[in-house]
């Protein structure tokens, strides 16, 4: 019997993930994780915290331990850890266990959506000393080419609504499957 792929959402911070994660899990009846709640819930800390007390090296590590646990089951909408595909072995086990889809957004998207969450301050600790969007400009620019390389699929989610996001990953999904 063969299993159903993993969907994982990639993208940086803001790019709605867990929201597009959410709803997509809802359309199709399938179980949803998130991977930032899962390190935070493992790690008994925040991720501000984890970083702050063990640094990113440890905060990458749990989330690569994540990501091989995600690469053992099947069925699952993923909303990863924008940093996810910094690691090699992150991006073989994603793509082996499913279909990665980069939810990609300009860095003003990203500012107005980071600045406008509640949780950002206790859940998203700055990745480098620069200003706000000196970092977000940054960090994307040198993220971009791996998302990229990891992403099966990619959808422009700055201007789209949730519902309509995930209508098109469906229709691509269909049509794939159907292929």
């Amino acid at each position: 019997m063969k299993s159903t792929p993993n969907i994982y959402l990639i993208g940086y911070r803001g790019s709605g993930k867990t929201s597009v994660g959410k709803k997509l899990a809802r359309f199709l009846n399938r179980p949803f994780l998130d991977m930032d709640a899962e390190a935070v819930q493992a790690a008994g800390a925040s991720i501000q915290d984890m970083v702050a007390h063990h640094g990113w090296d440890a905060f990458r590590r749990l989330e690569s331990d994540i990501v091989k646990q995600m690469a053992l089951r099947s069925g699952h909408i993923v909303a990863t850890g924008g940093g996810v595909i910094l690691d090699a072995d992150n991006i073989r086990r994603m793509k082996s266990s499913g279909r990665v889809i980069w939810l990609r957004i300009k860095p003003e998207t990203a500012r107005n959506r980071i600045s406008q969450d509640p949780a950002t301050p206790g859940q998203r600790p700055g990745l480098t000393t620069a200003g706000c969007m000196v970092e977000i400009a940054s960090v994307m620019q040198h993220r971009a080419p791996l998302y990229e390389q990891a992403a099966d699929m990619m959808v422009d989610a700055d201007d789209a609504d949730i519902e309509t996001i995930c209508r098109y990953i469906l229709s691509i999904i269909v049509e794939a499957e159907t292929a």
